[in-house]
């Protein structure tokens, strides 16, 4: 009999606390990450980069609003990307994502349907997978992958690729069916703080295919690379 009435008052204890875990674990919150705040130099041209995201939901499902371009010192913004997302929990390390992106650039804007996978692959990789479909019809995939090496409590070093591939053409925006963007970068992190953390580091940037030979045409370079000096923070 008092195996029993333990056993209950047991129950008793942990299952309201089990009841507020899991309702925790479902309360919406908001969280804005900025990955890169920095700025490039490539000789004697600067730009300022920046990459962000912000988030409102829980684990199972969320809103993401995401930002991104690069803006020349002294000039106009050279790219802006925004998308806005729907992201909803596929698996324990992946989630579903779909939505609109938005570029808008000196030359004509563009709109896309997107649809992805993000998550974590095998060797706690960051994997953010889309397909891309433009108002005009034209597809394209866009692959990036990160990684986070720690060296020491306070130094991070990330490595990280960004491939784009065009299945189509855009003529006015320079791209070609088959053409693709190898982005590769490595960042030495400096953690102030699990929220802050300043960086160096190097960015280096191909174009091959089609897309390579009109830039080429044009007196344009197919290949770049800069020095960055940035930060990285969430809120």
């Amino acid at each position: 009999m008092r195996s029993i009435t333990k056993l209950a008052l047991g129950l008793a204890v942990v299952m309201p606390v089990q009841a507020m875990e899991q309702h925790m674990d479902a309360m919406p919150v908001a969280k804005l990450a900025v990955d890169h705040l920095e700025q490039r130099f490539d000789g004697d041209d600067q730009a300022l980069s920046w990459e962000l995201d912000g988030t409102y939901g829980n684990d199972l499902h969320k809103a993401v609003l995401k930002s991104s371009g690069e803006r020349a010192d002294g000039g106009p913004t050279e790219s802006s990307e925004t998308q806005l997302l729907y992201r909803r929990m596929a698996s324990e390390f992946f989630d579903w994502q779909a939505g609109l992106r938005h570029d808008d650039q000196p030359g004509p804007s563009r709109a896309y349907a997107v649809l992805g996978l993000k998550g974590l692959a095998p060797q706690w990789i960051e994997l953010d997978a889309n397909l891309f479909v433009s108002e005009r019809g034209d597809p394209s995939l866009r692959v990036e992958a990160e990684y986070e090496l720690l060296l020491t409590q306070r130094w991070v070093l990330e490595p990280k690729l960004e491939y784009d591939l065009a299945l189509d053409d855009d003529r006015d925006l320079g791209i070609g069916a088959g053409g693709s963007t190898l982005e590769a970068g490595l960042r030495l992190n400096y953690r102030v703080s699990p929220q802050f953390s300043p960086y160096v580091g190097y960015v280096w940037e191909k174009t091959y295919g089609r897309s390579a030979d009109w830039l080429r045409a044009e007196g344009e370079h197919d290949e770049e690379g800069a020095w960055v000096l940035g930060l990285r923070f969430w809120l």
